[in-house]
């Protein structure tokens, strides 16, 4: 079954926690702390496969959740890191944040490898907290929280050329005859409703990849029928073979159902109205094919290779035109100026470190993506792990902007799950 498109969660691992612990050995006097750091969580990494051609398994794993680090240790010791959790997908994967639509990463190439989230670092230990001050610290730091979003994956297929055109032109024929490709080849419409990849070799010696891209009509570039999936496929291809049915046995005009087709793909985006394009007239074993390219000529000044798909008439022709087309086109990018193509983890929030609002029993509820990953990784244990606490908001500059709001002594304030009483 093939499966092109697929949606799910990731959550990468926690780190493990720091611990609190001393040193208490024989002939050792004030041994001091000695509790060891947690072990970093496993990112959640993607990796290319060039084995697969769909992504029917990510079909069925709507949630995918990262190994967590392991917890410090005595003596000062290090928990182990966590291992990271490999997703094997098809070469031509593209990933996106769901609810951004940024791009994480493209995967072109095998064994190629994305982080799509990553893994939260181990807490500290209290002995890493310890100074010439502090000389005893009974806090620790937990975990790192692992990054947590929401992916749609694409899967645009790697192909040299693409056909297309209008159902039952012919394209799925073509494919046939000139590559060891067999596509469902029957005489109704949308017979092909998956792309068809082949290998095409060129009488020379040349060779390239040729897609069969399922047909397209006319509202395509804005979802009509499956136009948005089928037209996917072709952004990846450097050349446009464009097959049209100069024999006309559906009744349509070759003329209209150029413009047509190229009015599609203006539309849509990665401009592949820009990309070299190939005229094929196909069908040209019918009666009615020669007088209809004549009329075609008198309209469209541009040159047209005559086939007939069916009969195998003039293919080596097209593909030696295919073939030098290839050889002086470059590789278009898949991305729009604006999109970004780096992974952007959700610790580099650009948004305010903390909100503050105030709700109508007079409690002023605090929360923040940045203050949520503080609160998660503080000791409230100990009297020191919230007194260190309280001192990061007051540097966070949270206590001056509650002044600002009003705020009095012994006004209660909420912070997630915990409500603290405000203290000036």
């Amino acid at each position: 079954m093939f499966v092109d498109l697929a949606k799910m969660e990731v959550e990468a691992g926690k780190g493990g926690d720091g611990i609190v612990a001393y040193r208490r050995e024989l002939k050792v006097e004030k041994g001091g702390p000695f509790g060891g750091s947690g072990g970093d969580g496993g990112s959640i990494i993607f990796v290319g496969d060039e084995g697969l051609s769909t992504l029917l398994d990510l079909r069925y794993h709507r949630v995918l959740t990262g190994n967590a680090g392991e917890k410090g240790r005595h003596k000062g010791m290090t928990g182990a890191c966590a291992l990271h959790t490999y997703i094997k997908v098809p070469v031509g994967t593209v990933i996106y944040d769901d609810e951004t639509d940024k791009i994480i990463g493209d995967i072109t190439k095998h064994k190629q490898e994305v982080v799509v989230a990553k893994g939260g670092r181990g807490g500290r230990g209290n002995m890493a907290f310890a100074t010439g001050i502090l000389k005893c610290p009974d806090f620790c730091e937990k975990g790192e929280p692992g990054e947590k979003r929401k992916i749609r994956c694409e899967l645009k297929i790697l192909a040299d050329c693409g056909l297309v055109g209008y159902p039952s032109v012919g394209k799925s024929t073509l494919i046939a005859a000139v590559s060891k490709a067999r596509p469902k080849i029957a005489p109704y419409h949308f017979t092909t409703i998956v792309p068809n990849l082949g290998m095409v070799l060129v009488p020379d010696g040349r060779s390239f990849v040729m897609a069969d891209l399922p047909g397209i009509i006319e509202g395509a570039s804005q979802g009509a029928g499956l136009g948005l999936q089928f037209l996917r496929h072709i952004e990846r291809c450097r050349v446009i073979v464009h097959v049209i049915d100069m024999a006309a046995i559906d009744g349509r005009d070759p003329y209209n159902d150029y413009l047509s087709i190229n009015q599609e793909l203006e539309n849509y985006k990665m401009n592949l109205s820009k990309r070299p394009m190939i005229l094929v007239a196909n069908k040209m074993d019918e009666p009615s094919a020669k007088e209809n390219l004549k009329e075609f000529k008198k309209k469209v000044k541009l040159p047209i290779i005559e086939i007939s798909a069916f009969t195998k008439n003039n293919l080596d022709e097209l593909l030696y035109k295919i073939a030098d087309t290839l050889a002086v086109t470059e590789e278009f990018s898949l991305f729009e100026d604006d999109e970004e193509q780096e992974v952007e983890y959700t610790f580099k929030d650009k948004e305010k470190f903390f909100e503050i609002t105030r709700q109508d029993d007079g409690i002023y509820n605090v929360t923040g993506a940045g203050l949520k990953r503080l609160f998660e990784m503080s000791d409230f244990d100990s009297d020191s792990g919230r007194m260190r606490f309280a001192r990061q908001l007051r540097t966070y500059g949270l206590d001056d902007e509650l002044r600002k709001l009003g705020v009095k002594n012994g006004d209660t304030v909420r912070i997630f799950e915990f409500e603290f009483e405000f203290i000036d």
